[in-house]
């Protein structure tokens, strides 16, 4: 028997990286997944994986940048028992002074709006259930903005969703739905390797030098490695923390 056995589990960004290998690990530990990103294809890819393992999921593609899309996932979705909250964009990328401020915002719909709209919706369920795990992935940036210059609207919206996800969680407190942050670590990523084929002059030597490094230095991990390391804790009742890929579990 699994630790998720006949939960229903919903993982943004489930296409490929970290949110696939979350919804893998959780598929092997007994959830029906609810898969969610922009691209079918790789939905499907997801899909199949978790196939393999004996698991059932549903994949439901979705612009979490677009108001109604949202909506039709949730009522496609119905009750759910674990939500990660695993999907995020990392553009605009550059001096603030040239950012387009609607791309900026796009980026906190994404990263922070969507994430909370889904978390509101779910939550009904959970609560009446009594039992409920909300995981929001963010990044060591929120915790030292001003690391990655050029990187304002990633660093704004991932320290706007830890402390969305803290008061929810001492909102919550003794109602059964625990609420975690999530930080993954340098992890090898499609967004990793789109910030290294960046032109450095437009996002920012430094900043583009800094992802060359990462990967040279060989510091970055698979996605599968950072994957285990949440999904192990989702089964225990603690809340309100932010875990660390590499904390001991």
């Amino acid at each position: 028997m699994g630790d998720f056995d006949g939960r229903i589990a919903l993982v943004t960004g489930s296409g490929r990286g970290i949110g696939r290998a979350i919804a893998v690990d959780l598929a092997r530990g007994g959830a029906r997944v609810i898969l969610v990103a922009r691209s079918a294809d790789q939905l499907a890819e997801t899909a199949a994986i978790v196939a393999g393992y004996g698991a059932a999921s549903q994949a439901i593609p979705t612009d979490l940048g677009n108001e109604q899309q949202l909506e039709s996932l949730l009522q496609k979705a119905g009750d759910v028992d674990i939500l990660v909250n695993n999907a995020a964009v990392v553009a605009p990328l550059g001096a603030s002074a040239s950012i387009d401020i609607d791309e900026w915002a796009a980026a906190l719909q994404v990263n922070v709006v969507a994430a909370a709209r889904l978390t509101f919706g779910v939550l009904p369920a959970m609560l009446r259930k009594g039992w409920g795990r909300i995981v929001n992935v963010s990044a060591v940036i929120a915790a030292q903005p001003a690391m990655m210059v050029g990187m304002n609207a990633y660093a704004t919206s991932k320290a706007a969703l830890e402390a969305h996800t803290l008061n929810m969680a001492a909102e919550l407190s003794g109602s059964g739905v625990t609420v975690n942050v999530y930080r993954p670590g340098a992890v090898d990523t499609a967004i990793h390797e789109w910030i290294r084929a960046q032109e450095p002059e437009r996002i920012g030597a430094e900043l583009h030098s800094r992802f060359i490094r990462m990967q040279e230095s060989g510091q970055l991990i698979t996605p599968a490695a950072s994957a285990r390391s949440m999904v192990d804790r989702l089964a225990q009742d603690i809340t309100g923390q932010i875990w660390d890929v590499n904390d001991q579990v």
